[in-house]
């Protein structure tokens, strides 16, 4: 299963939380609403992709570790192998027309399902009078005035925690030494290969990219899209890794392959070491991939099993329920700055972000019309939506 939503995950953090829902909530009955949303919230805390943090979520909940040390895996391992493969083929050929053509298409059929969800996880997490109002105030905050993101939650746990009510009882203490012992595990696995490259090859592309990749995953709250500035910065002006066109062509590459969008880092780690060879661009992508995403599973293992203790405390119930409320206007705003992106060919970059009304795309509303009409109204599976979305795009390039 978490195979199959690794492969279909395209368009995003938005459209990825959207298939998660459809495929684990409402086919399949594996998690209850509360429990997924309740995951949801704590994954949009931490730092890193909240996508595929949920997905390793969902696997902990159903088959501990190991289950999320798959799920997580299965999310983001097939992305990360195309995306490799389009970072070889990108500086061996540049850009390749008809797979931009083929990947509107998917893109288009993503925007459907990203609609789909937010309407049905509207009566969901939008419960009582405080959380559309909150929800929608999260959107606006960040869409048009561009908020931090960790200033948008913090607000939401904040107002949980006085409109919580005091209760009984509260969270039980954890079993810290468990959770020590996880740690510690966590983090030997993460930087035991790491220090060993720095110190065999001090200096190198790799080891650089696994200190830059590793800071960066402990630092990226808010998920891809808020951590885009420092990785640029980085990668194109101090590091010299790339050219800016590159990086706006790597987020692009990103946004059309399945998995999270942070692969973005991926595209940047194998144009890092390219000038070295094949080699040393596949060494240099797989130290980034590592640093980017052992962090995840630390985070997830170390904070879940406390998670369901802390929403029996009154208090922090309320917070994580007005955190789910503030990511509905979260995923909202990704959704809205998505479309936009997939609509119009030319996007202000200011806050909020104005298209160019003169650069919409007539081939791109075309492909959005239908994928929501086959997905959403006559009902049609994603698989069969997604297929035929991308054949159409196909089809419009060639006419």
């Amino acid at each position: 299963m978490f195979g199959r939503i690794g492969l279909l995950s395209f368009g995003g953090p938005a459209a990825q939380i959207a298939l998660m829902h459809r495929e684990l909530v409402e086919r399949r009955d594996w998690l209850e609403e509360e429990t997924f949303l309740r995951g949801l919230g704590f994954c949009t805390l931490l730092p890193g992709p909240e996508a595929m943090q949920l997905a390793t979520f969902a696997g902990w909940r159903l088959r501990g570790t190991g289950g999320g040390l798959l799920a997580g895996l299965l999310f983001f391992g097939p992305g990360a192998v195309v995306m490799m493969a389009l970072a070889a083929l990108y500086l061996a050929y540049g850009r390749l027309p008809p797979v931009e053509a083929a990947f509107l298409g998917i893109k288009a059929a993503a925007l459907a399902i990203v609609a789909g969800a937010l309407w049905k996880l509207r009566a969901k997490a939008l419960r009582g009078r405080v959380a559309p109002v909150l929800a929608v105030l999260a959107f606006l905050a960040l869409f048009i005035f561009g908020a931090p993101f960790w200033a948008v939650l913090g607000t939401a746990l904040l107002v949980g925690a006085l409109r919580g009510g005091t209760g009984e009882g509260g969270a039980p203490g954890g079993p810290a030494p468990r959770t020590v012992r996880t740690i510690a595990i966590w983090l030997a696995i993460w930087w035991t290969p790491l220090l060993a490259l720095v110190a065999v090859a001090p200096g190198s592309t790799p080891a650089e990219a696994g200190l830059f990749f590793s800071w960066l995953a402990t630092i990226s709250f808010g998920g891809a899209y808020a951590v885009l500035a420092a990785l640029a910065q980085v990668a194109v002006e101090t590091q010299g890794w790339l050219t800016p066109e590159q990086m706006v062509d790597g987020l692009g590459l990103a946004e059309t392959t399945p998995g999270p969008l942070i692969l973005v880092t991926v595209f940047t780690g194998w144009l890092a070491g390219a000038p070295g060879g094949t080699g040393l661009a596949l060494l240099s992508a797989g130290v980034t991939l590592w640093a980017t995403f052992v962090p995840c599973f630390l985070w997830i293992f170390a904070g879940a099993p406390h998670l369901e203790r802390l929403a029996a405390n009154p208090r922090l119930r309320g917070a994580l329920d007005m955190v789910s409320a503030a990511v509905a206007g979260v995923i909202a705003n990704l959704s809205v700055w998505f479309g936009i992106h997939v609509l119009f060919r030319r996007v202000a970059d200011t806050t909020p972000p104005m298209p160019l009304p003169a650069s919409l795309d007539p081939a791109a509303l075309a492909l959005a019309v239908f994928a929501f009409g086959w997905l959403l109204v006559l009902k049609r599976p994603f698989l069969e939506t997604l297929a035929l979305a991308a054949l159409a795009g196909l089809g419009l390039h060639f006419v």
